[in-house]
């Protein structure tokens, strides 16, 4: 009787995760990804210009996600940032895959084993020089640019659209760029 209530925990435990981990995947409700989306001009090195706050960036500058399209279909996404209270650069390695249609920027993404997290290209600049990346939920946003900084009319552009897809960008911090990174390129 132990062992099928343990095998029971156990089945119990990986259905809710998988549950949680679907629920998790999808844009935020009434938000849409971007269509026409292509992984290849997406690839490569983009800054964190502002966010809205989570433990795991906390108090971090000079942020940057590089995206690399691999082999298998997947994607894997190198985010680094210097941590102020470490004195040092701190480096998480995560992989991606499409959520459906590759054409469409919504992607699963997961830095910590078989948990994913929905990241969801809402607005692209035409010329990926931008991006507007939500979570599963109104409290992920982040302000993506292939530059450091972004021109004042450019970010009340993204400012106005992040505002347009309920974004509290009152909240949103902004992210200095002001070290070199040393490990760019690395991986």
């Amino acid at each position: 009787m132990k062992l099928k209530s343990q095998s029971f925990r156990l089945f119990t435990v990986i259905v809710l995760t998988a549950l949680l981990s679907a629920c998790a995947l999808g844009p935020p409700e009434g938000i849409a990804s971007v269509r026409g989306f292509d992984l290849n001009r997406y690839g490569g090195v983009w800054f964190e210009i502002a966010r809205l706050d989570h433990r795991f960036e906390r108090g971090m500058s000079d942020v940057s996600a590089t995206y690399r399209a691999q082999d298998d279909g997947s994607i894997e996404v190198v985010n680094r940032g210097f941590d102020p209270a470490k004195g040092g650069w701190r480096e998480a390695i995560g992989n991606a895959h499409f959520i459906g249609d590759p054409s469409h920027g919504s992607l699963k993404v997961s830095f910590f084993g078989p948990f994913y997290g929905g990241y969801h290209i809402v607005a692209l600049d035409p010329d990926y020089r931008w991006s507007l990346v939500l979570g599963p939920d109104r409290s992920y946003a982040w302000i993506l640019a292939r530059d450091k900084t972004l021109a004042p009319a450019v970010r009340a552009q993204i400012e106005q659209k992040a505002a347009a897809a309920g974004i509290d960008t009152a909240a949103l911090i902004w992210v200095p760029h002001t070290r070199h990174d040393p490990g760019h390129g690395k991986s």
